[in-house]
């Protein structure tokens, strides 16, 4: 969150030393109550409500100012038509009776390298994926559907918790696509097996498409699947004896690597996040 302006509302020095205390918000003329400026001038914790209403992405902060001064917008059970009025987070903000999340969602796309663990904590000096974001955002980002320590590609970071829930239920529909490096080549009757549905854990995991990689090897293919099982490219190939040296996960949920090198991140355009939110 931002700092507040500790001067809204506070005493000004004049010209000759003294002191005055500003009676009304010139843009509203809406009167400041004493109580309103003791409090929020001593409190670094609080902030405007209509940045409190544009962290919470109901709209930008011009327009939260429109909604409040039209009452939309009550604190605590309370309406508040003030211009400048400053909230604590703990407060309850209520916009057109919807409770809001005052914490600025936030979407970091990265390019993970290989040996890069997704765990929060960074244990006996492991590498973490997290450290690679670290001077993207200042919330708490968790990542949406985790790539194992030696896999790569794309990793998706948010603090959308209500996101996060709905990419990762096993109903939502996400396209993945990999591209997978063997030990070995893949026998055709393999390829078959895995096209038609293999049993892994004595449940059939069902792929979108899986085919030899163009100009390449028959060690390498292109697999595309849905499944939110855990590890479930590397367990189909080890059902069928083989060993994965590579996997890259080159596709997430309509993202791409296009433009983001190994080891960056980038921030999700607004209509990513859209795409994103049209899933159910």
């Amino acid at each position: 969150m931002g700092r507040s302006n500790s001067n809204q509302g506070g005493k000004r020095s004049g010209k000759q030393g003294g002191t005055y205390r500003k009676k009304s918000d010139t843009r509203s003329n809406v009167p400041i109550k004493k109580d309103t400026v003791q409090k929020t001038a001593s409190n670094p914790d609080m902030i405007r409500l209509n940045r409190y209403i544009a962290n919470s992405g109901v709209c930008s902060r011009r327009e939260a100012d429109i909604y409040i001064a039209a009452g939309n917008v009550t604190v605590n059970g309370k309406p508040i038509t003030e211009m400048g009025y400053k909230v604590r987070l703990t407060d309850a903000v209520k916009f057109d009776g919807r409770l809001l999340n005052p914490v600025k969602r936030e979407y970091v796309l990265l390019n993970k390298p290989k040996d890069f663990s997704t765990t929060a904590r960074n244990e006996r000096g492991r590498r973490t994926a997290l450290s690679l974001i670290s001077k993207a955002s200042k919330s708490e980002l968790k990542p949406v559907g985790k790539l194992d320590k030696a896999s790569m590609g794309l990793q998706l970071f948010t603090n959308d918790g209500e996101l996060s829930k709905r990419l990762n239920s096993p109903k939502n529909g996400l396209r993945k696509l990999y591209h997978v490096e063997l030990n070995k080549p893949l026998r055709s009757a393999d390829l078959k097996r895995i096209q038609e549905g293999l049993a892994v854990d004595e449940k059939v995991v069902r792929v979108q498409e899986i085919s030899f990689v163009d100009n390449a090897p028959k060690s390498q293919v292109g697999i595309e699947l849905y499944s939110t099982r855990n590890n479930i490219v590397r367990r189909i190939f080890e059902e069928l004896q083989y060993e994965i040296i590579k996997l890259d996960r080159v596709v997430y949920a309509g993202l791409t690597k296009k433009d983001l090198p190994r080891g960056h991140w980038r921030y999700l355009t607004e209509q990513e996040v859209i795409n994103l939110g049209m899933i159910q």
